[in-house]
């Protein structure tokens, strides 16, 4: 499952810096010890100052979960500034465009187990960082890569959308579903879909989809999209109701699912069908609530699929989040 929200933070001046460290301190020294505390420290104070240095405004988003019962602290940095035109040369210490010591870049990089930059000219930069407790700790491999990006509409302190999966054998099973309006009842009636689904002994998306329109019936409702990929096959099945806006990509060329119309626990078609796809090497099933607007296009980020997924969720969100409603973009690699 991953359903834990980012938390989003505005950066636009220097005075904010102070504060996000407070704060995201505050977070992880319970789960971290004192010497990682400190250098997630560092990193936070880092990305936030090159904000105010390079951009004047950016956003700040981060969650800390769990990931095989061991803490994992996450955070993005998503700035509109100039870009950065050798991404590779500023990781270097010394390197600097304002004057300064020249080795946040590369302190970034040092202290994470996991940190990537993306950056286009005249468009941005987006830095993501994984960090653990154990500093040589590695990412773990596994027949996909799975990252979900949910974060809250504007004043709220829940999110109405949210995302699960699961595996069984040779099977993996996905799920991304927004709950009707946004706020606590709106969660109540994800929550009880993500639960749904969790359970559910069915093999096919529109088995489970009709098992969870029973199971929700006492909330508000949702709108969702059931995947399944079958490692063996090498097939994909897809069946949803509702406006989560899904496609599966092989390279730049996608296949975009058409969901039926309705409300899950509240209207359903008698009838429900799955789409069937071919599960090809590298393919992403990228999945998205409607507070991500559905024009956006792999095109206008060269190169990005040779990031990690959530290079490209964050890339989607910086783009096309809607800041209405609760905002959701999970993305499933197929290694």
């Amino acid at each position: 499952m991953d359903n834990i929200l980012f938390t989003s933070y505005s950066i636009e001046d220097r005075s904010y810096v102070s504060f996000v460290k407070r704060e995201i301190h505050n977070l992880v020294r319970t789960e971290f010890s004192v010497k990682r505390t400190g250098e997630i420290d560092i990193v936070v104070s880092e990305l936030a100052s090159n904000i105010v240095k390079h951009s004047g405004t950016g956003e700040l988003l981060y969650r800390l979960s769990k990931e095989n019962d061991e803490p994992l602290f996450e955070i993005l940095c998503i700035d509109g500034g100039p870009g950065i035109q050798d991404v590779a040369h500023s990781m270097k210490d010394g390197v600097s465009t304002t004057n300064t010591l020249g080795q946040g870049m590369g302190s970034i990089l040092r202290l994470s187990n996991f940190s990537q930059t993306y950056s286009l000219e005249d468009w941005g930069t987006i830095v993501y960082s994984r960090i653990y407790n154990d500093q040589e700790k590695k990412l773990p491999r596994e027949k996909v890569i799975i990252r979900c990006l949910n974060v809250a509409k504007p004043g709220e302190h829940v999110s109405g959308d949210s995302c699960a999966y699961r595996s069984d054998g040779d099977t993996t099973f996905v799920f991304t579903g927004d709950g009707l309006g946004h706020g606590p009842h709106a969660k109540e009636a994800v929550d009880a879909a993500v639960q749904s689904f969790m359970q559910s002994q069915e093999i096919q998306p529109s088995g489970i989809v009709k098992e969870m329109n029973q199971n929700v019936k006492k909330t508000r409702g949702l709108v969702g999209t059931v995947a399944v990929l079958d490692h063996a096959s090498r097939q994909w099945q897809l069946c949803g109701v509702g406006n989560i806006h899904s496609r599966i990509c092989q390279g730049l060329e996608y296949k975009n699912y058409i969901c039926n119309n309705g409300i899950i626990g509240l209207n359903i078609p008698s009838r429900l069908e799955n789409m069937l796809l071919p599960a090809e090497k590298y393919q992403q099933l990228i999945m998205a609530s409607d507070g991500i607007r559905t024009r956006w296009d792999l095109l206008k980020y060269p190169a990005i699929l040779k990031y990690d997924p959530m290079i490209l969720a964050a890339a989607i969100y910086k783009d096309h989040a809607r800041r209405t409603d609760d905002m959701t973009v999970f993305i499933l690699r197929l290694l």
